[in-house]
């Protein structure tokens, strides 16, 4: 689909926009003509490597690399300024130490959403759309639960919104990212160490970066303000993921694993449209339109209350030959 419309000639911010989802859509960017694409991040070295990496490239010169963190609302609302599009990325995301330090990710993923929706409100952008996640879903660690009012946050009407829109994405791990667990197995392969797996029935969707963006930008385009977007994606046991990628880049079936057991605030499935909100849903193609919760829904009337949620458990799972076939499209293995 072409995103032309919505991103040619505009000035674009990214929160967190030195993580993997900002290095994407930098990519992803380079196939339109925006004005300007405002990185935002509090870690300097890593803006400084995102800068050497694309030096080459002519986009840089559309590049601005600023230094400042979503807590700070003098800095959103400075950072803000002339803006027309906010993609919202900045957040606390890895469960294991938000479960350790849970306020820190109030600050992040709630203050700092607040702050998100307040300056650019101010500053009169016109479009917000905000990356959650399937964790934010019926949560049960503190991350998803950050996430969950960080969504509540973007859509509710408490603030006066004028002419900005606010919309949400909700997808659930995406390959090959900084926080997921390639990474991690390829250090154990090079020193021919079990991959570890932290339970045998464990599942996950799985999304590539690309179709993580693509979702973004489609939010960007259609949405009319307080939707969440939800891209239908595949699922895996992770066991089955461990496996065919192992053979892939050692070349060994039935590479060794080792069960390390669950983590804490870890669910062995997860869930991207729960049974309440499949109520509210318009189903596409590839994705589902979340619509606003209303007060009193008389809709709720007409339908049954026995929906199946949308989650990694009940939808059929990608088996290793399936995932052997999508990691070498991805060009994870040459």
């Amino acid at each position: 689909m072409d995103y032309s419309s919505v991103l040619d000639n505009k000035n674009i911010l990214i929160t967190g926009g030195t993580g993997s989802f900002g290095h994407q859509m930098i990519i992803e960017l380079m196939k339109y003509n925006p004005k300007l694409i405002r990185i935002f991040s509090r870690d300097e070295d890593k803006q400084h490597n995102l800068k050497q990496e694309f030096l080459e490239y002519p986009i840089l010169d559309k590049i601005q690399f600023v230094i400042g963190d979503v807590r700070d609302y003098d800095r959103m609302y400075s950072v803000t300024k002339d803006v027309d599009v906010v993609f919202h990325a900045a957040a606390l995301k890895q469960v294991p130490s938000v479960e350790a330090h849970p306020y820190e990710a109030v600050k992040t993923n709630i203050v700092g959403a607040y702050n998100v929706v307040t300056a650019a409100v101010a500053r009169k952008v016109n479009k917000v759309i905000a990356v959650s996640t399937d964790k934010a879903v019926k949560p049960v660690n503190a991350m998803g639960m950050t996430k969950a009012l960080q969504e509540k946050l973007i859509l509710s009407d408490e603030i006066t919104k004028d002419k900005t829109t606010f919309c949400c994405v909700r997808y659930g791990n995406v390959l090959g990212s900084r926080g997921s667990v390639i990474p991690l197995w390829d250090k154990r392969l090079e020193k021919n160490k079990p991959l570890p797996i932290t339970h045998p029935d464990m599942t996950r969707f799985v999304l590539t970066l690309s179709q993580a963006i693509d979702l973004v930008f489609y939010s960007l385009k259609n949405g009319k303000g307080g939707e969440i977007f939800v891209k239908k994606a595949p699922a895996t046991k992770m066991i089955n993921l461990a496996r065919a990628y192992a053979e892939l880049k050692t070349g060994k079936k039935n590479y060794p694993l080792e069960y390390i057991g669950i983590r804490a605030g870890e669910k062995i499935d997860e869930v991207l449209v729960s049974e309440e909100e499949m109520r509210r849903v318009s189903e596409k193609k590839d994705h589902f339109v979340i619509k606003r919760e209303s007060l009193i829904d008389k809709n709720y009337l007409k339908k049954s209350t026995k929906l199946v949620e949308y989650g990694s458990g009940t939808i059929p799972p990608l088996n290793t030959e399936d995932l052997k076939l999508l990691m070498k499209k991805l060009k994870w293995v040459l």
